[in-house]
């Protein structure tokens, strides 16, 4: 059994048996978090470099140890705070303690704000993780692509697709997306945090049909695969 928590925004906590895992902990400057209390992760995965995504990620690094995934640029500049890091990139699935790991592609950047510079941040991506034998798909941020369709073979038990539009899909192109991958089940994020991606979970709903189960989490909230 896995446990999917919705912590706001793109931020989700994952936990299953010997198993505790974020990804994208935007929390202690998100808006519209909830539920992060008391997690002690032994892995964080991170889409790409932007703050709303990289979030919190050294000093929770920091302070429980755990091993920060992420792509091989943002590893290095990662790496150089302190922190335990694992850089990869789009290949084949990795092993894991917990079962594997697969960097998928994602259309967006990836740039990190240090001071008055951007510092490179590698390509943006999504992960496929697969842990206490479920499949989950986190597509980071990201606008439609034909690349999603390939994820059809996976057998995806849950996708978290971004719905808010402006930087990421909008509701029509994620349920799309939904069409391509073709999983399970799927909860929408990545929208009303900022006025910018104001979005309708219920019009996401209605737009995805008998394609798969939406389940719209509020923060806070979590789910059970």
């Amino acid at each position: 059994m896995l446990k999917v928590r919705f912590l706001g925004h793109a931020a989700f906590h994952l936990e299953g048996d010997g198993f505790s895992a974020l990804v994208d902990p935007f929390l202690s400057g998100n808006p519209a978090c909830a539920g992060a209390e008391g997690i002690e992760p032994q892995w964080i995965f991170v889409t790409h470099g932007h703050g709303d995504h990289l979030g919190d990620t050294v000093s929770i690094a920091k302070r429980t140890g755990a091993t920060v995934v992420c792509n091989y640029e943002l590893s290095l500049i990662l790496g150089r705070q302190g922190v335990n890091t694992m850089g990869m990139y789009f290949a084949g699935r990795t092993q894991m303690p917990f079962g594997t790991v697969r960097m998928v592609k994602a259309l967006h950047g990836s740039g990190v704000v240090e001071g008055d510079r951007v510092l490179y941040g590698g390509l943006a991506c999504g992960f496929v993780i697969e842990a206490c034998g479920v499949k989950v798909y986190h597509a980071g941020d990201t606008g439609l692509t034909s690349d999603m369709a390939l994820l059809a073979q996976d057998g995806i038990d849950l996708a978290l697709l971004p719905i808010g539009g402006f930087y990421v899909m909008d509701c029509e192109d994620a349920a799309r997306a939904v069409g391509m991958i073709r999983p399970k089940r799927v909860v929408p994020m990545h929208y009303d945090t900022f006025p910018p991606i104001k979005a309708d979970p219920r019009r996401f709903a209605q737009l995805v049909g008998d394609l798969a189960e939406v389940r719209t989490l509020k923060p806070g909230e979590e789910m059970e695969l």
